[in-house]
Order: C-alpha cells, then sequence, then structure tokens
C-alpha cells in the first residue's frame, strides 16, 4: 500500500566526529566546497596569456560583474574586497541547488536499525542551520562593513537618532528592528524556497512519473540560479545602504 509522499524537514544524523554530529546535509556541503575547490583549480591551471574564446567568455563574465559591484558600490577598492565574498555565496548557493538533481543524491543511503532510510546526502538549503549561517555571516558582513566604512559614531546614528525628537528615535529603532530581521528573512528566503521545491518535485513525480519531472526539473534549476543570483544582490545592495551616510 502506497504510504503517500513523505517530507522530512530536519537533516537526518549519520554519525559524530569527537562529538560532533554530522549530518547528511553537512556531508552535502563538504562535497560543494570539494567540487568547488576542483573547478578553481582546473580552471587556475588552464588560464593562458593568449586566451581561448572559453577563457575569453569567462573573463568577460567576471569583469562584468566586478564592474557591476563597483557601480553599485561606487568603489572600486570596495568592490575588490567584496567581490569574493558574494562570487563565493553565488556559487556555494547556486551549486548546492544544481547538484541535488545528480542521480544518487536523495536515494543513496543507510538503514537504521528500525529499517528507516536514511540518505547519506541530502540537499544543503533544506538544513536551516546552513541557510541560518549564510545569514548570519552576510548579517555580520553588512554591520561589520557600514561600521568599518562610515565609522562606528555615524552607523550607530543610523539607529540612536535623538536629533529629531521622539520621531526620529522611534524610527530609529525600527530601522535597527529591520536590520535584524534580515537574518530571518535570508535565512528562511532559503529555506521555504528549498522545501517548496522538494514538495513540488515530489508531486509531480507522483501524479505524472514519466512526462513531468524533467520540464519540472529544468524550471528548478532556473530557479536555483535566480534564488543564488538574489541572495548575493540583496548583500551587496544592504552593503551598499551600510556605507551610506546617515540622514
Amino acid at each position: 500500500m502506497n504510504e503517500g509522499i513523505k517530507v522530512i524537514l530536519a537533516p537526518e544524523q549519520l554519525g559524530t566526529f569527537f562529538g560532533i554530529p554530522i549530518t547528511n546535509t553537512l556531508l552535502m556541503s563538504w562535497v560543494v566546497v570539494a567540487l568547488l575547490l576542483v573547478v578553481a583549480v582546473l580552471v587556475g591551471k588552464r588560464l593562458q596569456l593568449t586566451p581561448s574564446r572559453p577563457q575569453v567568455l569567462f573573463e568577460w563574465l567576471v569583469e562584468f560583474v566586478y564592474d557591476y559591484i563597483a557601480e553599485i558600490l561606487e568603489s572600486r577598492e570596495l568592490a575588490r574586497k567584496f567581490f569574493p565574498y558574494l562570487c563565493t555565496v553565488f556559487l556555494f548557493i547556486f551549486v548546492s541547488n544544481l547538484i541535488e538533481f545528480t542521480p544518487g543524491i536523495g536515494s543513496i543511503g543507510l538503514f537504521a536499525h528500525d529499517g528507516e532510510f536514511f540518505p547519506l546526502l541530502r540537499s544543503v538549503n533544506t538544513d536551516l542551520n546552513v541557510t541560518l549561517m549564510l545569514a548570519i555571516l552576510s548579517f555580520l558582513v553588512i554591520e561589520i562593513t557600514g561600521i568599518l566604512v562610515i565609522g562606528a559614531a555615524k552607523y550607530a546614528g543610523k539607529f540612536l537618532n535623538f536629533r529629531h525628537g521622539f520621531v526620529g528615535f522611534f524610527v530609529g529603532i525600527f530601522e535597527f528592528l529591520s536590520e535584524l530581521s534580515r537574518i530571518v528573512s535570508f535565512s528562511f528566503r532559503l529555506f521555504g524556497n528549498r522545501q517548496k521545491r522538494e514538495v513540488l518535485i515530489l508531486v509531480v513525480i507522483f501524479f505524472l512519473p514519466v512526462v513531468a519531472p524533467v520540464p519540472v526539473m529544468m524550471f528548478e534549476l532556473f530557479v536555483g540560479f535566480v534564488q543564488a543570483a538574489i541572495f548575493a544582490l540583496l548583500t551587496l545592495f544592504f552593503i551598499k545602504i551600510a556605507i551610506m551616510d546617515p540622514h
């Protein structure tokens, strides 16, 4: 008898390492990082003074992204500092979304003593711990950048505004709460969208197992790209807001 579609929110623990729990999403994140490192090394070794067509396209893409960041931040020096972080966040999220469609991801695993199946690898963004950590990291980058660029006193003045009376003070408090809410917004944007997409694919496979999965998965790849781009762009725009002088 068919038991229906099973959706698990929490990652499965595969074991421990010196008391640290090792989950299938943590293992998947190591796979993504290792894959990015291997690709980076291979691409770096293939770079030539006389570029090939793929290298020209790659250099144009890097230059386009770099120039866009410099235009938003109005500083090539700041662009040089934040380009590696923004691209790394984008690539980590995108590759995490991309690799989950690899055969074996979610279907190869272990069986517990009670017969329950634990997948060995599971999509990184289905773990709230991962998305929350990415959100906290971007939050810290944004706040620390604002403090370092315009100074601690000016930056604090955005939230502790006594120059415009009680109205200005309460507006500053709301601004501070808005800053904190970015952690929730960042983390649940990744987590919620990933869970929604997993459920959608499971439902489609359940009802239309032959025809529908391929176009749905192609669309999900595009959504995964957009999701990674939005996370990186929001981080960039919030950095821009953080380095602006308070009015």
